[in-house]
């Protein structure tokens, strides 16, 4: 097993220790990046690519998933602090196109509580799902492998999403939806008259001198260096696994498409918790939770209990790649990971990414205590 030490040059066998126990519980590799008062580490474990020897990288590119959502909300919220979105607007004064019910505002689509249909499909409380377009953990794994290099135009989500019933009155309740943040994506375009890359690149990344991260709207290619990603399914009897490193992330668009670095997730959270991103108050709107499930403004708060305190966080998985991070309120302890796997429709790794989280939490921010669990896409 590989590791890296930076300058800082501090020794943490156990933190060695436990990415190459995730790798055993069924991850491919393990990239991990971690800054405290010790100093900064960085290692990894496993492997680069499926069946070979490599090493994984420690600063490789991977697919972000769903942490993409809080690059989303954050975008959002500098663009309310320059005036041009009102956080409590309905979002239909924005996007008139789509009809939308008036009582949704901006500030529902990034706490999760518009009440929208999600368009990569709907898991209802009676155990139900409701389909919507092919993605990696639909009905068949097989469709997607199929459609993984197709175009889906935003536009094209939302629509679909409109055209099913809602889960319930805006405001009433909370339900994880894509969708939200594809709506926030465009809201953003439209305000700004340019794409959503270009207004990233202005509000973040080129202030905090990120040179690792895209979004890469409908490009199936993702920068070198990077660790492989792997999609287990069924065809006419047989099991088989392809490498879909490469795929077209425009079906979950704002929702989950960037790419990046654990260099540069710690760079920008570190960056975002300690205030060098959004006025106080808006800051601090982001990180009031609601009651549910404890999600703000595209950002998870979680108590690790006794001694650990609150840290906040958004992971994320797209299809054989997650990431994970992590950041204590004033940003001066971070972790930030990048795991790459074998999905399936099935969802077989989850468990092991809920254990792989809450293992990297305790090792970090509870002392190698556990604290409680949490599960989050």
């Amino acid at each position: 097993m590989s590791i890296n030490l930076s300058t800082q040059g501090q020794d943490r066998p156990e933190l060695q220790k436990a990415i190459e126990e995730i790798v055993e519980s069924g991850f491919v590799g393990v990239q991990l990046r971690v800054n405290d008062e010790q100093g900064e580490w960085v290692g990894s474990a496993g492997a680069c690519e499926l069946g070979q020897s490599a090493k994984p990288l420690t600063n490789g590119h991977f697919r972000t998933g769903s942490t993409t959502k809080n690059f989303v909300a954050t975008s959002v919220l500098m663009l309310v602090a320059e005036g041009r979105i009102g956080l409590d607007a309905p979002a239909d004064d924005y996007l008139p196109e789509f009809g939308l019910d008036r009582r949704i505002t901006v500030r529902m689509l990034l706490q999760h509580t518009s009440g929208i249909f999600n368009h990569t499909g709907e898991l209802y409380e009676d155990g139900t799902f409701a389909p919507g377009i092919p993605m990696p953990y639909g009905i068949t794994g097989k469709e997607w492998v199929n459609s993984r290099f197709k175009t889906y135009r935003p536009e094209e989500l939302v629509r679909l999403s409109l055209s099913k019933p809602v889960r319930f009155a805006p405001g009433t309740g909370w339900s994880y939806a894509n969708t939200n943040y594809v709506l926030a994506r465009l809201v953003i375009e439209k305000v700004t008259g340019r794409s959503f890359a270009e207004e990233l690149q202005r509000l973040i990344l080129g202030p905090l001198g990120m040179t690792g991260t895209v979004a890469p709207g409908t490009s199936s290619e993702i920068p070198e260096p990077l660790n492989h990603s792997y999609y287990r399914y069924e065809d006419a009897g047989q099991e088989k696994t392809v490498d879909i490193t490469r795929q077209n992330p425009s079906w979950v668009s704002a929702g989950g498409d960037m790419i990046s670095t654990t260099q540069d997730l710690h760079t920008y959270f570190s960056a975002l918790m300690g205030g060098k991103l959004l006025p106080a108050e808006l800051l601090a709107e982001m990180r009031t939770p609601e009651a549910k499930v404890g999600y703000g403004l595209g950002v998870f708060a979680q108590d690790t209990g006794p001694g650990g305190g609150t840290i906040f966080h958004h992971n994320g998985a797209n299809g054989g790649s997650a990431a994970l991070m992590y950041s204590t309120p004033d940003g001066s302890k971070t972790l930030t990971a990048g795991l790459n796997c074998v999905d399936d429709a099935d969802l077989s790794i989850a468990t092991a990414f809920q254990n792989a989280q809450q293992r990297l939490v305790n090792e970090v921010f509870c002392g190698g205590q556990a604290g409680p669990a949490q599960t989050t896409d």
